[in-house]
Formats: structure tokens, sequence, C-alpha cells
């Protein structure tokens, strides 16, 4: 289950990248565009969500000290105190709010990425699992053709196709049995009818056995032979059109990883990433602006930039999925920036107002006593 997300990729994400491409034939500004335009187009929510955290950082010292006073004087009445915590959030609002904007606005981002990570991209993966019979078995088989998950597949520059791998005999062979492994769209076009019809595209197929080498023959059509029983995994791979283009600093929209197994440092996936950390340490500076910023909150700003960049050093992404992500925190730090800056509600910023008079308070206290230890440090010297 998706929860929408292959449908919304499909008939959303790709017709707007499409349009992109058609304006402007460049894959790196067609993924800028088509960012840019999702998150505009979910700005509300995710400005919902700010607000209310702006509102919860605000108010959460307060709201927590009335809980435990309520706590502490209904402890012996559970139906009062559920009354007057009611009244609470009622009063300050639910801290879960928050999430609700955010949940509405997950499979519409999960869905850019997942279109972001398939083709014409990357390198898209069809994997079949084959079991393989002795001859002496072969009145017990029953042929089923088989076909794989349909993933969409672009053939050319504008042009994708829904395509799956196909086995006309079925996962299950004997020895000695041939059969072919084909890719075909869902109306039985083969891709070697594709691939004849749009000569400048790569769209070659690429073919592995991944599993039980030695039990199977595979030529690079997909042809296949049994050579022995036992189970065998096959794996093919129609590369990403687009996967080898580079944009601006950008090598190649496909690439993976800032590290190669040599030690190669990809300077701009790891630009990248460190891009992504800057504007994530900026927005946590941002968020939390309002209300107390604690050492819990200010170590939190410290280190959840560079957990997060590591991540991605860590565990690679493709450079345009990456770019992206990017592109999209850049936004979301531009859409903190000028949300910080809105003017807030007269109540809280009386709130504001207290909390900021109680530091000031606790800052003066502080004062009387460093007094007197810079008077002791002269008397002992005057002495």
């Amino acid at each position: 289950m998706d929860f929408g997300i292959g449908f919304i990729s499909t008939n959303i994400m790709l017709p707007i990248l499409d349009f992109f491409y058609g304006i402007v034939p460049s894959y790196g500004l067609a993924i800028i565009a088509l960012t840019l335009v999702i998150r505009a187009a979910v700005s509300p929510l995710s400005a919902g969500q700010i607000r209310n955290m702006r509102k919860m950082r605000i108010t959460q010292p307060l709201m927590k000290e009335r809980q435990e006073e309520i706590q502490r004087r209904y402890k012996d009445d559970p139906e009062k105190l559920r009354a007057e915590m009611g009244k609470v959030m009622q009063e300050f609002g639910n801290p879960l709010a928050g999430c609700f904007p955010l949940l509405l606005q997950m499979p519409i981002l999960f869905a850019l990425f997942a279109t972001l990570r398939g083709s014409p991209f990357t390198d898209i993966l069809y994997t079949v699992d084959l079991q393989i019979f002795p001859k002496e078995q072969i009145e017990l088989i029953q042929p089923e053709p088989f076909a794989t998950k349909p993933q969409n597949i672009y053939v050319s520059d504008g042009v994708h196709y829904k395509i799956d791998a196909v086995v006309p005999a079925g996962k299950k062979l004997v020895v000695g049995e041939k059969t072919q492994v084909e890719f075909q769209t869902l109306e039985g076009k083969s891709i070697a009818d594709m691939a004849a019809q749009y000569p400048d595209s790569n769209i070659q197929p690429r073919w592995e056995i991944t599993k039980g080498e030695e039990k199977l023959h595979i030529d690079r059509d997909g042809t296949i032979e049994a050579l022995s029983p036992g189970e065998v995994t096959v794996q093919g791979t129609i590369p990403g059109i687009a996967a080898n283009k580079g944009f601006l600093f950008i090598e190649a929209l496909g690439h993976v990883g800032a590290f190669d197994d040599d030690g190669t440092i990809h300077w701009d996936i790891f630009g990248m990433v460190v891009i992504f950390g800057i504007s994530t340490y900026i927005n946590q500076l941002l968020n939390g602006q309002s209300g107390g910023s604690g050492g819990q909150q200010q170590t939190l700003n410290k280190v959840l930039p560079i957990l997060l960049s590591g991540m991605f050093l860590w565990f690679p992404l493709p450079a345009g999925v990456l770019m992206y992500i990017v592109i999209a925190n850049i936004f979301q730090t531009c859409q903190t920036l000028i949300l910080m800056r809105e003017p807030l509600p007269e109540n809280l910023q009386k709130i504001l107002a207290e909390q900021e008079k109680a530091e000031k308070s606790k800052d003066r206290e502080s004062l009387p006593f460093e007094q007197r230890k810079r008077s002791k440090k002269k008397t002992k010297t005057s002495g």
C-alpha cells in the first residue's frame, strides 16, 4: 500500500516535470521548477505547522506550569482533572495540532521524492525470483506467465511508459528449459521495439544473476536457460536517460554518494550536503527564537544539522534527489524566516514579554554576587 504516492507521482509530478522540461530542455531546471511548485502548493500547510510550533514554544512553559498545578490540585478527582486539562488545551492549544498539516503534506512530498528517485534520473531495477526443478518433475509444473510490478520508465525525453518484466513460462522452470525475460509495456510493446523507435535514447537493458549463478545462464537479450535445480534471482536494469546528465556544478544527476570506493571525493555532492547542513542550522536557530531557548535546545541546534548531513554521507542518495532536498530545505528556511517576523497575537505577545522580563530579573539577581566577588578580590589585592 503506497497511500496514493504512486498515483500522485504518475498523474501530478511527472506531467509537471514534462511541462517544465518542454519549456526549458534541462532536467536540472525541471527538478528545481517541480520542487518549487510543489513546495509552494503545500506552503499553507507548512506555514500552519511553523506558526503552531512558534506558538507552542512560547506557551509551553506556562502550559506545563498550569498542568502540574492542576495535577497536584485534583490528583484525587480524575473527572475534575480531565475537565481542567481540557480547559488548558482549549486555552493554549494542542501540541499535536502541528502534526496534522505535516501528515497532510507527507504523501505529496513522498511522491515528489519517489519521482526524483526513479526514471529518468536513476537506473531502474527489476528483480525476478525463479525456481528450477529436476526434469522428472516437469509434469507437476503448470506454466503461469509472470510479470513484475510495472514501473514508470522514460524511453526518451518527455516520453515514458509503464513497463514490467515478463517471464512467459512463469517463475518455475525445469532443467534444460529455455525462456526469455522481456521488458514490455502494459500494452505488450517490447522495449526492443521502443529502442528502435527512439534510437537516440540509451534504453538497452542489462541482465545480471545475483543469486544461483551456477544454476542459470542468461544472454544479453534476456534469454535464460535452466542448468541445475535450485533458487535463482535475476536482476534486470533499465538505465535512466538523464542519470549521467550534469547540471551547473553537478557532474551527473544520477550519481550516488560523495565518496567512491577508491576514495575519490565528489565535491558537487559534498557541497550540497554542506549547504543542506548550513540551511538546517539556520532553520533550527529561527525555530528557537520564539520562547525560551535553553541549553538542550541550543545543543539540538548544533547537533541535528551534523547528524542529518552525516546521514546523507553514510546513506547516500542520487545527486538529483539531494538537489531537491537542498532546494526544499532552503525554501523551508526562507518561509520560516518570513513567518518568524509576523506580529504575534496580543495574548502571545503578553506571555512572551513576561518571559523576557523574568529572564532579565534572573540576570539582575546574579549581579550582586558578581560584585561581591570582585570586591573581595580587590580587598585581597590591597592587603
